[in-house]
């Protein structure tokens, strides 16, 4: 069995005027056949902060960690065997088509991602593979559409079936790492801070521009 984790980081509003509009939007994917050793790192950095985040519902979120959890959380998913690809949006080079179809701009890019993990073979793919995708609270663009869209793509292209579950990161831990990556990634788009994408960027098997 094989995974691929799915988070994003961003937002894909297109309004810059508008303040927390951000520059780029990226989706990252982590793929893994055994996930949990990942598990256990999001559990482990977790109990060390339990009580902190009991408030929080117990979920470790990049965005609201202090730099010294992000690069513990960094390092250890460093230390283990992991692949990490992402794909980054110059929302100002976006097709304007897409402004007002981001469902759709969401699903075209996902399936870049996984073709280019079928392709590739950068995971068996005569195995079952599982794609988990994060669900939040304001993410509008995770539903039966995304679901039954991505399951058409890779088995008319790809001759193969493709088992898809959106998830929120409380229910399954390596959401939590893969936001960390992300994160990661985004800063160095966004802020020109390399800092921490430095410290993952030996596992980064692919990085892409789209619409640049």
């Amino acid at each position: 069995m094989s995974y691929i984790f799915l988070d994003e980081s961003g937002d894909l509003g297109f309004d810059f005027k508008k303040a927390g509009t951000s520059e780029y939007f990226i989706i990252t994917i982590l793929f893994v056949d055994n996930h949990r050793p990942i598990e256990k790192i999001v559990k482990k950095i977790h109990s060390t902060l339990k009580k902190k985040h009991k408030q929080k519902g117990g979920v470790l979120h990049s965005y609201h960690e202090s730099p010294t959890t992000r690069k513990r959380m960094l390092k250890h998913l460093n230390e283990k065997g992991i692949k990490v690809m992402t794909i980054c949006l110059n929302k100002s080079k976006v097709y304007t088509k897409f402004h007002n179809q981001k469902d759709v701009l969401y699903n075209y890019v996902t399936n870049i991602l996984l073709n280019r993990i079928y392709n590739k073979k950068l995971i068996p793919i005569d195995k079952d593979i599982t794609l988990i995708a994060s669900r939040k609270e304001t993410n509008k663009f995770l539903n039966s559409n995304f679901k039954e869209y991505l399951k058409n793509q890779i088995k008319e292209n790809h001759k193969t079936n493709i088992t898809i579950e959106i998830k929120t990161p409380y229910e399954e831990k390596c959401l939590q790492a893969v936001d960390f990556l992300s994160w990661a990634i985004f800063r160095k788009y966004q802020y020109k801070d390399d800092s921490y994408y430095e410290i993952i960027h030996s596992k980064i098997f692919e990085e892409n521009s789209l619409f640049r």
